[in-house]
């Protein structure tokens, strides 16, 4: 029999290689309406394709199984750090999110899938929700995605995971910025000039709080003669160390309180 949990867990560790070694006969046969795939390497390749800036997360609603058969009805998440314009269920931009429901058989053989097959229905319709942000692997894909979209600079969709008393204190030099309008208006101006990126290496989340271990890298994409930290040319860059806490209410994003972990080093064009 599938160990089904176990399947549902390394899915969603986001391993497409280990799951596919785990989990599935060298002769699978994967059959998704218009797709059509045939043993293991077609499969991992599907799976790259299909995860390339794009984290997918399962939440089963109902699994029936027997020794050779499961049957899952899935609200599959799908959580965008990059933007993927052919995307099967949309155009999806860093920060997007959409779910989608999907119904699915698997013939097991000796413990591993030989046979899955899979239809869905249309994007959001007869799906579940959970809150944006909070400990479940969707919701730590969702603020891997907000990251994304906070580097891309898109206001729109990285406000969108703020309450609407948030409050953003950058440190004690700063003055704190409020609401969501208050922060998109602080990095306006300055993300015209210098774009901000988060290399992450942790993250720590509960239903209430968010720590962020992250490299912070601003780079110059205008010569930014007054930029606050130190004047960059154009294509310089300054990073380093930084621990962010965000405290979370509902799901959202209420409190962000920087730190930095270090000193900051400034790096030259074509150094």
């Amino acid at each position: 029999m599938l160990d089904y949990k176990a399947y549902e867990e390394c899915f969603n560790a986001g391993d497409d290689d280990e799951l596919v070694r785990r989990f599935f006969h060298d002769d699978v046969t994967f059959s998704g309406g218009t797709r059509d795939y045939t043993g293991k390497d077609e499969l991992i390749a599907f799976l790259r394709w299909a995860h390339d800036g794009v984290r997918e997360v399962m939440r089963p609603q109902m699994v029936l199984q027997d020794e050779s058969h499961v049957f899952a009805e899935v609200d599959m998440d799908f959580h965008a750090t990059k933007e993927r314009p052919e995307f099967p269920f949309g155009h999806l931009r860093p920060g997007d999110r959409v779910t989608v429901k999907f119904f699915v058989t698997y013939l097991v053989r000796d413990g591993k899938v030989a046979q899955l097959k899979s239809m869905t229905w249309p994007p959001g319709k007869g799906v579940t929700n959970i809150p944006r942000l909070g400990p479940h692997p969707s919701q730590v894909a969702a603020f891997h995605a907000y990251v994304a979209a906070f580097g891309n600079a898109d206001f729109e969709r990285f406000t969108a995971f703020y309450n609407e008393d948030v409050v953003l204190q950058l440190g004690p030099a700063y003055p704190p910025l409020h609401g969501p309008e208050g922060i998109a208006g602080f990095y306006r101006p300055m993300f015209a000039r210098v774009r901000e990126q988060l290399a992450i290496h942790s993250v720590e989340a509960s239903d209430t709080a968010i720590t962020l271990d992250a490299t912070t890298r601003f780079t110059a994409i205008a010569d930014a003669p007054d930029f606050v930290i130190r004047p960059l040319a154009k294509g310089d860059y300054v990073e380093g160390r930084v621990l962010v806490d965000y405290a979370l209410r509902d799901g959202r994003i209420s409190k962000i309180t920087v730190r930095r972990n270090g000193e900051m080093t400034m790096h030259r064009n074509g150094e």
